[in-house]
Formats: C-alpha cells, structure tokens, sequence
C-alpha cells in the first residue's frame, strides 16, 4: 500500500480534487498495468501430451473418462484453428515455436533442415527458429527440459542442446512408460510427450472409424497413467498439464482446409487453470509456446506471433479486445452421417429413405432447405424424421438461443428404381508403379461390373489387390442425362487421381498422386443424354473417388444414380 499526503496552501484548494483524481487515475492505471502483466502463482512443472491426429469429434464420440474429467476440472477450447497445411511437422513445429510458417519455414512434412527453401527468419546455433525448449533454456540455465516422442520425425524440429533428455521410442506405451520414468526420476520444470498411434489409426483405418475411436480411447488411458505418474512422483500439486494436438483428419488423411482436419481441442489442467471453463478467446496451435512461457513466467521472444491463452489461467479474464462477433456453433448431423470420405445421405434401391437430423449444439434448434438453397433462421424447423420418396438434397444449420449459426450439413440422397436401365459400366485393371493415370487404351480390364454410380466399393475392390500392392485403376461410362440447357460444372474428388469426360471431352483433370483433392470444370449442354465416363487410378493405400456437377436450378451434388444410364 503507498500512503501520501497533500499540503496545500488555502489559494490551492481549487484544484485540490482535480490533483487527487489524477494521481489516483495514475496509481490504478500502474496496479492495473501490473495486474496485465502478472503470470499465474505456483505452476512449477508444464507438462504437455501431444497426441498426434486427436481431433475434437474423436474426444466427444470416443470413451475418454480421462479426458472428460480434466475438461470437467480444467479449461478447454474446442475449435483450436491450425496452420495450414494441416499436417503433423508445420503443426508441431508452431506449436513449439510460437510462430506459423512464414517465420518458422517449416512447410510440410517433407522439410529437412538442410533443404529448406524458406530459412526461419531468425536462427539459433541448431539453425532452427527458436523453440520453447531453448527459450526454457535461455531464461533458466538449469532447468531440468525433456522431450519423448513416439514419431521419430519430432526430434529434427527441437534443439538437442536444449533437452535435458530426448528420446524416440517406437510405440505409444513404451514412449508413455519412458516419459513417466523421466518424471519420477527427475521431475523436470517442462517436458513434452508425443504420441502417434492415433493418427497411425487415422492413416490406416479411417478418422471416425471404430479402429480410430479405440486408438482415442487407448490415448485417454496413456494420460490417466501420466496422471498417476505426477501423483507418484508429488508434482501433481504444482503442475499445469495440457492436451493437445497438431490437427484432425479426413477419411484416411488430412492436410486440408476443412474443419474436421484444421481443428483441435486443447486442455489446460491441473496448477493454475480454471475449473470447468470453455474459453473464448480465438487459439491457434502457436499460441500452446507463448501459454507454456507464460505459465512458467519466461518472457517469450519477439520473433513469436503466438499469445497465451491467458484465460484458461485463474485470475486471468478474456481479452479485453475480444472480437466475438457471431460464434460458429457444431452444426447438425444428418442421418446416416458422414463415413470416411463419403458424404451424409446415400443411395437407396427400390425404397424411399427416412430423414432424420440430429443437434449437436446445445440449446440449437435445426432448420433446413429441400431445394438446394442456404437455410436460414425462417426455414423450415425439424421436428422429427420424415420420408423422402425422390433425389434430395437435403441443406441443414444450427441455431441457438444467442443468435449464433453452425456452419450447413449436406445430404445427398439419390433415390432410384433398378428396372429403369440406370447406372454406369465398370472396368477394374490391376497396374504398378503408376504415378499417373494410365494410357487405358493399352491396358487389359481384369474384372468388369455395374455400378449405379461413381463409386469405388472397398470390399468389392480389396479382395481384387494382391498384398503387396495396392496400384489399380477403374474406368466408368454410360451416358448422363441432362435436364435444362445452361453452363454445368463437374468436380472429381479423388485420391489418387482422375479426369471426367463429356461427350469425349476433357472436362476436369484431376491427375497425379494425392491424397483426396477436389478439382473442376465447366461444360455448356442442352437438354438430352450425352456420353459420360470418369477414369481413376491409386497408387497406394487409400482410395476414394465422388463425382459431383452442378447447373441450371441443380445445387452442387453428387450426380445421382437416377441420371446415370447404362446405354443411351
């Protein structure tokens, strides 16, 4: 507490109160200044588990009572933004830089630090942009730091000569069981645990998978062990534990621009973190640096973009500069829901198909469109399922209480009759070595089928690929009818690659070797049945193929089977 006092002369005393306010005005502003650039008390061990491919759905639709009970006790932001790309060495290399790629220069998963083509535009003696791990070092030269990671390419992203203890080890459990011996052993001041296994699901069996919700689930249990490590070892008291990941995922893969795959949680638990707490502030996977430098009290460097989430911290309120604008709340499912790459909706033989939605925001009501527009808060409500008898698209948004909107779900249902003559011609070559479609014309078809659409049936298709190799091609034709004359646009989404053809010319070319892309073009028809055909090749691994178009009064779809014919 400052004490003074005033001796004013009686000729002064006009301006007695004026002095008092200001000097009062200049002691509040000092203690609020202070209050700012205070840090949280007691934190004295970060703890940080990385578990690669984690997205937010996998935490919400796996069984994680683990993960549950630190978001119940600890503070969350569900919609983390990552950097684009959406995979693994930007993301990590952000998350313990404090920094996005343009200063990092970290740009994909193929960096090596010896062949970068974007230098950080600040180096230490590793040639590295700086990470927490040496700015730790920097501010406290004693300091016990540590890293284990089960993905091996994490160790050409940090300074060794920072780490106390850095060690690979090849599995999920063995990386876990090292970490904990680390912390019992030596109970550093911060450490890093990283653990792949779940994004190995993702890769291998498919985000959303029940494969991928029991990598989740055995994620979940490797915390609560680390959990029961820091109590044995008495640092739970004054730890600060948080969760996170470097991004979500998409059918067998990820890198894109889509929610699913840039979005993570991130969980602040333990010494320091509020109780319960859902944060507002908008977070980036370069913000986890400057929070781990802030709950240790390190003064971050300049060359850092990223900010503290200061208020997932105790004592700490949202930014006073917060712009909130309209929040973007979960948006509905609808049912049967997404799976892998393919789309909500599905194709439906001889019989109608059953709409049903489903919230997932809470306090949300759903309102959605048949006819292809945008719904808005005046469309109309669903109440409860309903019959659908033709082709629909189905729009769908949430809303809730506060005014704010989820993003729209789409459904495509394609509802046809099997004695009409609709569907496509289906050749299937085995091939290697193709990074590339093939010249199809000097290849010979190894099995032919029908097929109501363009669709690449897994178990139709596994059985037909040797062990060894998974290299193949598939060719469609039949013909598409045409409704109304106008400009159409074609889009194949395909890993690896594709191209579409009307009427023997090109439409889109989507060729080489990726994972699923999305690519387009555009055609004039009039009205009437022209010659269709899609041609598509895998090189390895994964494959997916959705062809869509849109037109005159047709939303973007994928083309239904009731438009897809056989012969002309």
């Amino acid at each position: 507490m400052v004490s003074f006092e005033l001796t004013l002369m009686p000729t002064e005393n006009k301006y007695k109160r004026l002095l008092l306010i200001i000097l009062f005005s200049l002691f509040s502003v000092a203690a609020h200044s202070k209050d700012v650039s205070s840090n949280p008390k007691g934190i004295k061990h970060v703890i940080v588990i990385g578990i690669d491919g984690l997205s937010p759905d996998g935490i919400r639709k796996a069984n994680t009572p683990i993960l549950d009970k630190m978001i119940a006790g600890g503070a969350v932001k569900w919609n983390v933004r990552t950097v684009l790309p959406s995979s693994s060495s930007p993301n990590w290399a952000s998350m313990i830089m404090g920094a996005g790629l343009e200063a990092h220069g970290i740009l994909d998963n193929d960096w090596e630090k010896e062949e970068a083509s974007l230098p950080p535009i600040v180096s230490g003696p590793s040639g590295l942009f700086p990470t927490i791990f040496s700015v730790i070092r920097k501010a406290k030269p004693k300091a016990e730091i540590g890293a284990v990671y089960h993905w091996d390419g994490f160790a050409r992203l940090v300074e060794p000569e920072s780490l106390s203890y850095h060690k690979h080890v090849d599995s999920e459990g063995g990386a876990t069981s090292d970490f904990i011996n680390y912390l019992e052993h030596k109970k550093p001041a911060f450490a890093f645990l990283q653990l792949d296994h779940v994004d190995g699901a993702g890769h291998g069996s498919g985000h959303g998978t029940t494969e991928y919700f029991k990598a989740v689930e055995k994620a979940d249990s490797l915390v609560g062990i680390v959990l029961a490590g820091l109590v044995r070892a008495n640092m739970m008291e004054n730890t600060l534990v948080i969760i996170t990941s470097d991004h979500g995922g998409v059918g067998y893969g990820h890198g894109g621009a889509s929610p699913a795959e840039a979005e993570i949680a991130m969980i602040f638990y333990g010494k320091g973190s509020k109780k319960g707490y859902q944060v507002k502030q908008q977070v980036y996977t370069y913000d986890l640096a400057a929070s781990i430098a802030f709950a240790l009290n390190v003064t971050p460097p300049y060359a850092w973009t990223g900010r503290p989430v200061k208020s997932a911290f105790s004592g700490f309120g949202e930014p006073d500069n917060l712009w909130i604008g309209k929040e973007v709340i979960p948006s509905p499912v609808i049912h049967p829901d997404k799976y892998l790459f393919a789309q909500a909706g599905g194709l439906y033989i001889d019989q109608n198909a059953t709409l049903k939605m489903e919230a997932v925001a809470k306090d949300s009501e759903i309102r959605y469109t048949l006819d292809g527009t945008q719904p808005n808060a005046s469309s109309t409500l669903y109440k409860t399922p309903f019959s659908l008898d033709k082709t629909t698209v189905v729009k769908a948004r949430s809303f809730d209480k506060a005014g704010n909107e989820s993003l729209t779900t789409n459904a495509y249902f394609r509802i046809v009759k099997s004695k009409l003559g609709n569907g496509l011609n289906v050749r299937f070559y085995r091939g290697s070595n193709w990074t590339r479609l093939p010249d199809f014309a000097q290849l010979k078809s190894d099995k032919y089928w029908e097929s109501f659409e363009f669709n690449l049936n897994r178990e139709q298709i596994l059985p037909l690929l040797s062990k060894d190799n998974s290299t193949f091609a598939v060719s469609f034709e039949g013909y598409i009818e045409i409704d109304a004359d106008g400009e159409y646009t074609f889009y194949t989404q395909s890993d690896d690659g594709s191209q579409l053809y009307i009427d023997q010319q090109k439409v889109v070319d989507n060729n080489d070797s990726h994972g699923v892309i999305e690519r387009s073009g555009k055609v004039t028809l009039k009205k009437g049945r022209y010659t269709i055909k899609a041609l598509y090749f895998n090189e390895m691994g994964g494959f997916w193929l959705d062809v869509f178009y849109a037109g005159p009064g047709l939303t973007k779809q994928i083309i239904p089977a009731n438009k897809l014919f056989l012969n002309n």
